[in-house]
């Protein structure tokens, strides 16, 4: 292992570290934005649902184009400016009194999220040996999470819940990075890569492209509820959990089950993709779906910290079957031409993580975080909608799949 760690390239080191720091104090802040606007700002639960939405909103309309972006001018071009834009983003939050400029704030916030992340990613793609991706990319994955379990603490020990003071930390942070990164990009210039040309992407094109293959369509819509259940997580159980009058300390709670997510991920992600690595790839999604619809559904249900927690742990298994195994069933089933084309439409399945915030909110209008049934319920039915489109897409892999065999056999 200490072999393979020396021929990782000093920038992705950089940028893995970087990461942590990165989900440390973004993890810090904007999961607490929910239960700020609620109680500082008292915005009304739709609105507090439409302003964190507006973030993911942002990132599905400008993701599909980002490694386009970063082909056409350069990665070092696009992560500089897109770091030090998102360090701008968060002193604006820390100075922001009214609801439309948490608005605006938390739409660059997805933009420049949507820019920085996929680039970074494209960059460690093009400096890492192709024998040494695979640990490259789960160093960066645990780094999101090692992040993850710190930060949602040290936010609460801060006070994210009722002051912005932590977006100033935010910001600091991602400027230091931008610097490091700066001076990275000095010292190894010459062992970068030559900057790519590439032709537009033809939205039109790619639509038409995915939306006739009988299995991607179903993935896609599948995985759309899986996502939507999902964002319900930071959404609708942060503003849940401030205002139930069931849990004494809501906030504090919310950060530990961030915290609990994280730590989960990290125990079980390893043997969880080992054992189910040779299951027909959909298997894991259909799982994963089903355990997400679960544990919320068990959120509704809960009336004390135990059976609170116990749902977190089955929530994050689905969450690791659904998005370890997405990559695996996207690389499976595109085209070889059109690869990238799958890849980047599959992102569109981020639209469920825009309603989420918007129904959840909604629902807390109607029924009130008195009532926890009668807001969950209908989230974890909505989620579980993903399972019949994931089971049709399995049923057309399977004949595909079948006759790519027998007519390589009959060749």
């Amino acid at each position: 292992m200490k072999q393979y760690l020396r021929q990782i390239h000093p920038l992705a080191w950089t940028i893995i570290i970087g990461t942590m720091f990165g989900r440390l104090v973004t993890s810090m802040s904007i999961p607490f934005l929910s239960i700020y606007l609620t109680r500082v700002l008292e915005a009304t639960p739709t609105q507090t649902g439409i302003t964190v939405a507006v973030s993911s909103l942002a990132g599905v309309m400008v993701s599909f184009y980002g490694g386009y972006i970063s082909d056409r001018i350069g990665r070092k071009i696009v992560m500089l400016i897109s770091v030090f834009s998102w360090a701008g983003v968060f002193f604006i939050f820390s100075a922001a009194e009214h609801l439309w400029v948490f608005f605006v704030a938390n739409t660059l916030n997805g933009l420049c999220r949507a820019v920085f992340e996929p680039t970074s990613r494209a960059m460690l793609s093009d400096i890492t040996s192709p024998e040494n991706k695979l640990l490259v990319f789960n160093l960066r994955y645990a780094a999101v999470n090692l992040g993850v379990v710190f930060g949602p603490i040290i936010g609460f020990q801060l006070g994210s819940s009722e002051s912005t003071f932590p977006f100033v930390i935010s910001g600091l942070i991602y400027i230091a990075y931008g610097l490091v990164l700066f001076l990275q990009f000095k010292l190894q210039h010459a062992n970068l890569p030559e900057r790519h040309q590439a032709t537009a992407p033809r939205l039109r094109e790619a639509l038409i492209t995915t939306g006739r293959d009988r299995v991607f369509l179903p993935v896609l819509i599948g995985t759309t509820f899986c996502v939507l259940g999902y964002g319900h997580f930071s959404s609708t159980l942060a503003q849940y959990l401030a205002r139930s009058p069931i849990f004494e300390n809501g906030s504090q709670m919310f950060s530990y089950m961030l915290s609990l997510n994280a730590v989960t991920v990290l125990i079980i992600q390893y043997p969880l993709v080992r054992t189910f690595r040779n299951f027909p790839p959909l298997v894991p999604l259909i799982v994963g779906n089903l355990l997400v619809a679960t544990s919320l559904m068990m959120v509704g249900i809960a009336e004390g910290v135990i059976m609170m927690m116990m749902s977190v742990i089955l929530f994050t298994i689905g969450e690791v079957l659904l998005f370890t195994m997405m990559d695996m069933l996207i690389d499976r089933i595109a085209k070889p031409e059109w690869k990238g084309t799958y890849f980047g439409t599959i992102g569109f399945n981020n639209i469920g993580s825009v309603i989420a915030p918007v129904m959840g909110g909604l629902l807390l209008s109607q029924f009130g975080a008195e009532n926890g049934l009668a807001v969950f319920v209908p989230i974890a039915l909505t989620t579980a909608l993903g399972v019949p489109f994931l089971l049709i897409a399995h049923r057309r892999l399977v004949v595909r799949e079948k006759q790519a065999e027998s007519t390589s056999l009959s060749m």
